[in-house]
C-alpha cells in the first residue's frame, strides 16, 4: 500500500527529419515551450491545498452529527489535523481510496488529533505523519471502522510512534483496520476501559496490537505478523490508572521477528524480536484459542517490570510489577523459540536445548512477589495457569541471573475462572 504519485502527461512528437537549419532551430524552441508548460504535479498540489484547507474549514466547524466526507484520491496534507467537536463522523470511500498523506508534513505532532466523544472513524488512510497517526484522547464511545495508519517506508525508528492510539477512552471499538511500520506500536489502547479490537491486522510494527493499562479489554479475530512483538498485554508505573482484565482469543500470532526499531529509552525498546504474546506486570490476562507459532524468541513471554529496559525505573508506590492471575489455554501452537533475541537468551536457548532446540511455548522471568509466595508457589488466585498437556512454561530465573532455570509445571497446572466478554455501550457492537 504505497503512496500514488500524480501522473505526469506524455507527449510525443513525430517528426520528419528536416535539413535547414531554420527549421531545427524553430522545432528545438517549441520543445523547450513545452517542458516549460505548467506541470500536472503543481496543478495537482494546487488542488490538494484547496482540499486540505476544505478538511480543515469542516474540522473546525463541524456541529454535532456532521459527517465529513473524505473523497476518493491521495490528498497532500501539510500540517496537523484536530477535532474537538462531539457526535462527528469522519468517513472516506475506503482504506485504499481516500488517503490523507502527511509525507510533506511541516507542522503538527499528529496527523489527525481528536479531544472529543462519540466518534466515528471509517473507510479511509492516513500515511507517513511525522508523530502519531491518529490519536484520539479523553473519549466516550469511539468507533474506528476499516482505518488504515501506515508509514509507506516500512520499520524505520524515524516512523510515528503510534498508528490508531485512543488514550483514556472509555467504550472503544477498533475493527477492520490495518496499522503498519509504527516506531512503538500499531494498535495501541490505552488507559482505557470496556475495550474491543477485532478483525484487524497489524504488520511490521514494533508493537502490533498494545494494550497498556487498560481494564476490561478484548482482542481477537485479529492478524499480528512481522511485527517485533505480536500483541503486548502491559502495565507501566506513572500512569493514572492500572490495567487488569484483557482476554487475547481467536488471533493468528505468527512471525513476529522482525528487528526492534523503536528509539531507544521508551517502553517498547527492549521487546525482543520474536515475541509472540508479551505480558508485562498484568494482571488477570486469558489467552486462548490462538494460533500462535514461528515467534523466534518464544510464543508466549511473561515478565514483571524488572525485565524490561524502560529507562524511567521509578514508579509509583502502589504499582504492582509482577504479572499475576494468567490464564492460558487451549491455543494451537507450533515453531517459535528457536532463535531468541539477545546473548544471554542465546545463550540459554543453546546450553538447556541445544544448537538445533528450541525454547518451550512459554517463557517466564520467574520474577514473583516474594511476600506472596507459598513454599515458592503463587496462591491460588494470582497463579500463572498453563492448560494443556504438552504445553510447557519455562522459568527462567532471571532475577535471580539465570541461577535455577527450570520448566517444572506443577505449580503451573491449574485454572482460574474465566473473565467475563467485554460488552460495550454502543449503538453498533455486531
Amino acid at each position: 500500500m504505497g503512496f500514488n504519485l500524480p501522473l505526469r502527461y506524455s507527449l510525443k512528437l513525430e517528426m520528419t527529419v528536416v535539413t535547414t537549419m531554420t527549421k531545427s532551430i524553430t522545432l528545438i524552441f517549441l520543445l523547450l515551450l513545452v517542458s516549460c508548460a505548467e506541470d500536472p504535479i503543481q496543478s495537482g498540489n494546487a488542488a490538494d491545498n484547496d482540499y486540505q484547507k476544505t478538511l480543515q474549514e469542516q474540522l473546525i466547524t463541524a456541529k454535532s452529527g456532521d459527517v465529513i466526507t473524505i473523497p476518493e484520491g491521495v490528498h497532500a496534507i501539510t500540517r496537523g489535523l484536530s477535532l474537538k467537536v462531539d457526535g462527528v463522523t469522519i468517513k472516506g470511500a475506503g482504506m485504499d481510496k481516500s488517503i490523507l498523506s502527511f509525507k510533506d508534513q511541516i507542522q503538527g505532532s499528529e496527523g489527525l488529533m481528536i479531544t472529543a466523544s462519540n466518534i466515528i472513524l471509517a473507510d479511509f488512510a492516513v500515511e507517513d505523519t511525522v508523530g502519531d497517526a491518529i490519536k484520539i484522547n479523553e473519549c466516550e464511545n469511539l468507533i474506528i471502522d476499516g482505518v488504515r495508519t501506515e508509514w509507506t517506508n516500512g520499520p524505520d525508528t524515524d516512523n510515528g510512534a503510534y498508528g490508531l492510539y485512543p488514550v483514556q477512552c472509555s467504550n472503544v471499538l477498533i475493527e477492520n483496520s490495518v496499522a503498519i511500520a509504527a516506531s512503538d506500536a500499531g494498535i495501541y489502547v490505552g488507559q482505557s476501559d470496556q475495550v474491543i479490537v477485532r478483525r484487524s491486522r497489524a504488520e511490521y510494527n514494533v508493537a502490533g496490537i498494545e494494550i497498556e493499562n487498560t481494564t476490561n479489554a478484548d482482542v481477537y479475530d485479529n492478524i499480528a505478523t512481522n511485527n517485533t512483538g505480536g500483541v503486548l498485554v502491559f502495565n507501566m508505573p506513572n500512569l493514572p490508572k492500572p490495567g487488569f482484565g484483557t482476554r487475547v482469543f481467536n488471533n493468528q500470532i505468527f512471525a513476529n521477528n522482525t528487528e526492534n526499531f523503536a528509539p531507544a529509552g521508551g517502553a517498547v525498546a527492549g521487546v525482543p524480536a520474536g515475541s509472540g504474546v508479551l505480558i508485562n506486570s498484568n494482571d488477570q490476562v486469558e489467552i486462548f484459542e490462538n494460533d500462535i507459532r514461528d515467534n523466534n524468541t518464544a510464543n508466549i513471554i511473561i515478565s514483571s517490570f524488572f525485565a524490561t529496559t524502560y529507562t524511567d525505573r521509578s514508579a509509583q508506590p502502589d504499582f504492582d510489577p509482577y504479572p499475576e492471575a494468567i490464564y492460558i489455554y487451549d491455543n494451537q501452537f507450533s515453531g517459535g523459540g528457536s532463535s531468541p533475541d539477545g546473548m544471554e537468551l542465546k545463550a540459554l536457548k543453546l546450553a538447556m536445548y541445544g544448537l538445533n532446540g528450541s525454547f518451550p511455548d512459554i517463557i517466564w522471568d520467574g520474577i514473583a512477589n516474594e511476600d506472596l509466595l507459598v513454599d515458592g508457589a503463587l496462591p491460588a488466585d494470582k497463579a500463572i495457569c498453563i492448560e494443556g498437556e504438552s504445553v510447557v512454561l519455562l522459568n527462567v530465573d532471571m532475577g535471580r541471573d539465570f541461577a535455577n532455570v527450570t520448566d517444572d509445571m506443577s505449580n503451573h497446572r491449574c485454572s482460574l475462572p474465566k473473565l467475563p466478554a467485554v460488552q460495550l455501550a454502543l449503538s453498533r457492537t455486531e
